[in-house]
């Protein structure tokens, strides 16, 4: 009998559990492989690779506001585009030495990568897509230092690939759009309040006084509101859509 009421108990729960949440039909690692297929026989060519970092943002912003960004503004842009598709966030990026500490790693919570480690990941996975039927695989970088390796990828692979129809995109338009000139800052706070205002300590950062340089903050987050963070978030979705659009027309 025991096992009949464990049965009775098994059931209900899954019952009360209610419907399932449906799959994201942008993210690709919420479909299953079967789906993916069938998505890229639709004409689903073009997979959008988010990149983030994890890493200080001064003391009133999460140390991984550049993975969530990156995730919601690669969404955004692949309702813009269609049927373009979003991989998995690389929030693995280089962030200076460890030892000694340069750069963000002088504070504690940032995570760091050699640019070499970073480049064979962007490869392989430019690689994977590649495998798998896209033909158009583009590069949105959130953070600033690493667009360099970016590109230099991109262009390794595109000189590799130059007999088949598949591509390679480090396009500068999504990182140019935020123009934020000043880490932590204003504008940089301005862009997280308007994606994920649980990620600034809002009160915190109205009560205090201005973080200094030594808390790995340029400039003046105080300045920050979701409002403007709003018009950098079009700005980046209308640029990058065009920039896409231009680099993967019919070649």
């Amino acid at each position: 009998m025991a096992w009949r009421a464990l049965a009775f108990l098994a059931l209900a729960a899954l019952l009360s559990a209610g419907p399932a949440r449906a799959a994201n039909p942008h993210f690709l690692e919420e479909l299953t492989w079967t789906e993916l297929r069938e998505r890229i026989r639709a004409g689903a060519g073009t997979i959008l690779v988010p990149i983030g970092g994890t890493e200080q943002n001064g003391p009133y912003m999460a140390l991984g506001k550049h993975n969530v960004r990156a995730r919601f503004l690669a969404e955004r842009i692949a309702t813009e585009l269609g049927s373009a598709l979003v991989a998995p966030v690389i929030a693995y990026v280089p962030e200076g030495n460890i030892n000694p500490p340069t750069g963000h790693m002088r504070l504690p919570g940032t995570i760091t990568v050699s640019g070499d480690v970073f480049e064979k990941v962007l490869e392989s996975a430019a690689r994977s897509f590649k495998q798998a039927g896209f033909r158009d695989i583009v590069f949105l970088g959130d953070h600033g230092d690493y667009q360099g390796n970016m590109k230099a990828v991109a262009a390794r692979l595109n000189r590799e690939w130059s007999r088949t129809s598949v591509r390679v995109h480090a396009l500068d338009e999504y990182y140019r759009a935020a123009q934020i000139a000043e880490h932590a800052g204003a504008a940089d706070t301005s862009l997280t309040l308007a994606i994920d205002p649980g990620l600034v300590r809002a009160e915190r950062l109205k009560t205090q006084p201005k973080p200094t340089a030594a808390e790995g903050v340029q400039g003046d987050p105080r300045e920050a509101s979701a409002a403007s963070g709003k018009a950098i978030v079009e700005r980046i979705v209308s640029q990058s859509v065009e920039a896409i659009r231009k680099a993967t027309s019919p070649r």
